[in-house]
C-alpha cells in the first residue's frame, strides 16, 4: 500500500505527518507502522507520528476515542508506537499542516487531542497554544547515575517530571540523556517525561528533556510548558501573566502563565517534505 506523508518539526522535535481525513486509510494506525515510520535509518524518521483525521471519522473502538466538536483529531503516536495524550510542538505541526493544505486557514484553530481540545492562534510566522491550566501534583526524585535531584511533578495533560538544577545552563548541556533517567515508578507507574532545567538569566531557562516512549528529544512543547510553570511557581509568579524564554536544543519558545491559569506555549512549525511511502 503506498500513501501520502509530510514531514514537519517544531524547534526541530520532528513528526510524520500522516493526512488520512476520513480514516480510510490506515485503520487504527498499527505501532509496527508507526516504529517503521519514526527509523531514522529505514524509515523517514521521527519523534512521532501525527495522523491528520476528522474527529468524527475516528472509530469509537480505536485506543483513545475523542469526544469533541472540534472537525480535526490529531492522532499522535510516540516513535516507539505506544499512544501519547498530547503533544505540544505537535499541535503546532499539526495546525500548520492543515493551514498549508487548505484544511483549515483560519487563524484560529481548534484541534480534538486525547487531553482535551486545544485552540492555537496564528501570528506572522509563531504559533500560540492555548495548552490548559497545569496541575502542580507534589515532588519525586529523578537521576542520571550518581546524581539525584528533586523534581515537581506536573500534568499538562500528560506527565512531566521537572528538575531544577543550580548553574547557568552549562550543566544541562553536558548530562547524559541517552538513557531513560531514573524516576519514582510509584509516582508514574505509566512512564514519565523528564525536564533537566537551569536559569539563564531572569525569566529565561534552559531546559533538555528524555521524552517518554522516545528518549531525548530537540525539543518538547508539553516539557517546556511543564518546565515554565514549575520554575515560575518556584519565582512566586503563580498565574500572574508572566513570561519565560525557554531555550531547547532545537530552538526558542515563550510561555505565558495567564491569569486564568492557562499556559500559552509560543514558538514556530514548518513543514519540510512531502510524498509518498510504502512504510
Amino acid at each position: 500500500m503506498v500513501y501520502a506523508f509530510t514531514k514537519a518539526h517544531a524547534t526541530e522535535n520532528d513528526f510524520v505527518v500522516l493526512p488520512d481525513p476520513d480514516g480510510t486509510v490506515h485503520g487504527p494506525l498499527a505501532d509496527v507502522r508507526v516504529r517503521a515510520l519514526c527509523d531514522r535509518h529505514a524509515g523517514i524518521g521521527g519523534d512521532g507520528v501525527l495522523r491528520v483525521i476528522r474527529t468524527a471519522a475516528y472509530d469509537a473502538a480505536w485506543p483513545g476515542a475523542p469526544t469533541s466538536a472540534a472537525t480535526w483529531f490529531m492522532d499522535y503516536r510516540n516513535a516507539d508506537g505506544s499512544i501519547a495524550e498530547m503533544c505540544g510542538n505537535g499541535t503546532r505541526a499539526f495546525a500548520a499542516y492543515l493551514r498549508t493544505s487548505g484544511l483549515d486557514t483560519s487563524d484560529e484553530i481548534t484541534i480534538a487531542t486525547r487531553a482535551g481540545d486545544k485552540t492555537l492562534t496564528f501570528d506572522g510566522e509563531l504559533w500560540t497554544v492555548d495548552l490548559g491550566a497545569p496541575q502542580l501534583l507534589g515532588w519525586s526524585e529523578v537521576g542520571i547515575g550518581d546524581a539525584t535531584w528533586k523534581a515537581r511533578h506536573v500534568d499538562m495533560g500528560n506527565p512531566h517530571a521537572v528538575a531544577l538544577l543550580d548553574g547557568d545552563g552549562s550543566g544541562v548541556a553536558g548530562l547524559d540523556l541517552s538513557r531513560q533517567p531514573a524516576f519514582d515508578t510509584a509516582t508514574y507507574p505509566h512512564g514519565v517525561n523528564v525536564e533537566l532545567v537551569e536559569r539563564a538569566g531572569e525569566a529565561h531557562l534552559v531546559m533538555r528533556v528524555h521524552e517518554r516512549g522516545v528518549g531525548e528529544t530537540r525539543s518538547c512543547g508539553t516539557g517546556i510548558g511543564a518546565t515554565a510553570v514549575a520554575v515560575m511557581e518556584a519565582d512566586g509568579h503563580i498565574a500572574d501573566g508572566s513570561t519565560y524564554v525557554v531555550d531547547v536544543p532545537g530552538g526558542r519558545l515563550t510561555v505565558t502563565w495567564t491569569e486564568a491559569g492557562h499556559a500559552l506555549l509560543t514558538g514556530p512549525a514548518a513543514l519540510v517534505a512531502s510524498g509518498t511511502t510504502s512504510l
